[in-house]
């Protein structure tokens, strides 16, 4: 049992309380559902990363509690204890407590792990789906994840891994010839390794791949390439994270560059 736990579980016969576990979208507030949007608007605190758009943010009510909860690229992973011990905390104290998380809750967001905790210490949750930004990214810059004649299947992967697990699970040779399209989140600073993984696994240099940054933000970025030659045209063009990897033959139909209404 962690810390968090044994400090904040409720007390056994005490009246059970419910966080919200919500999708905060790739960015453009546009993109929220409207169940988040009613949620953030009746919220009493907000419990956000950093990955949830400014223009997200703009949408919670003046003088309804803000806390942080994200961290930095390459911070701390024992974060999440801080994260847990803060929903805890302030479902205690009643109201409407929204977890707010960039993307989806569930897709490489930690909102399974937030749930289960939540449910070990007494407290319901409510798991609000958002528009991962695997498919968000992908939708602002024309990218079908699946075309009848192109794709019949796709795959979202971690580009990074808990180091806990002792070795990496991501079979990318495997990949490489299972999957029509892959979509890499997280993987940025190893998109060379990645890609040198899928070759290897059989996978022309030739196919097709899209790195967007920031994606359906005002902030968005897009660069496109090959297998072979992704890695330099990304670093030519000083592509940063947050960016997803799209790799297939989707990635080479034609461009309608959108962008995003987040401000």
């Amino acid at each position: 049992m962690s810390g968090a736990e044994e400090a904040g579980a409720l007390p056994r016969g005490k009246k059970r309380v419910k966080v919200y576990l919500v999708g905060a979208g790739p960015g453009d507030p546009a993109l929220l559902t409207v169940r988040a949007a009613e949620l953030i608007r009746m919220a009493d605190v907000v419990l956000y990363d950093r990955l949830v758009g400014r223009g997200v943010m703009a949408l919670v009510p003046e003088g309804t509690e803000r806390v942080y909860v994200g961290r930095a690229v390459g911070g701390a992973a024992d974060h999440q204890d801080g994260t847990n011990a803060a929903m805890l905390e302030r479902a205690r104290r009643g109201g409407v407590v929204v977890r707010l998380k960039g993307g989806d809750p569930t897709i490489f967001g930690r909102g399974g792990e937030e749930a289960q905790f939540l449910a070990r210490n007494g407290v319901d949750c409510e798991i609000i789906p958002g528009i991962t930004s695997g498919i968000g990214s992908a939708a602002s810059v024309g990218i079908p994840l699946t075309h009848r004649g192109v794709s019949s299947s796709v795959a979202f992967v971690a580009g990074h891994e808990d180091p806990q697990k002792g070795g990496e699970r991501v079979q990318w040779r495997w990949l490489a010839r299972s999957v029509d399209t892959i979509v890499v989140m997280m993987g940025l600073s190893r998109i060379g390794l990645i890609c040198g993984e899928l070759e290897a696994g059989g996978m022309p240099g030739s196919t097709p791949v899209a790195v967007i940054q920031d994606g359906t933000t005002p902030r968005q970025r897009s660069v496109r390439g090959t297998l072979s030659d992704i890695a330099g045209a990304v670093a030519r063009e000083g592509i940063r994270p947050p960016a997803n990897i799209i790799i297939g033959g989707v990635a080479a139909l034609p461009a309608t560059e959108q962008g995003g209404s987040g401000k």
